[in-house]
């Protein structure tokens, strides 16, 4: 195939601190910055990224694209992100669950699932 993912862009209004959000996040790097564009990844070469865009405007509804990371111990990752900044936020996932949401500073949601080892139990 000719094709392959290259980034998720993510939209935002303030780039460095949503990408710097991010960065601790998966522990990533700033892999390129313009006042326009902040991408990261794990390094110049590994794909794919994400891309932060400046818009205008506000986040109004529940994103209808998400990112999903496992963790090899869920409750301690749902701390370690929410002390980055993140919040809890219910989508109606409801209490049977096996995945947490969280937002980012600017409101996009994300799940941390159960760890890796149990995805497929």
């Amino acid at each position: 195939m000719a094709v392959s993912l290259y980034t998720v862009v993510v939209d935002a209004h303030d780039l460095p601190a949503l990408a710097r959000f991010w960065s601790r996040v998966l522990n990533w790097r700033v892999v390129f910055e313009a006042d326009d564009e902040i991408v990261i990844g794990a390094d110049e070469s590994t794909l794919p990224g994400l891309t932060f865009v400046p818009v205008a405007e506000g986040k109004t509804l529940k994103n209808r694209l998400h990112i999903d990371l496992t963790p090899d111990d869920q409750a301690a990752e749902v701390e370690r992100i929410i002390g980055l900044g993140a919040r809890r936020a219910d989508v109606g996932q409801g209490p049977e669950a096996t995945w947490v949401v969280l937002t980012d500073p600017e409101g996009n949601e994300f799940c941390v699932l159960r760890p890796k080892k149990t995805l497929l139990d």
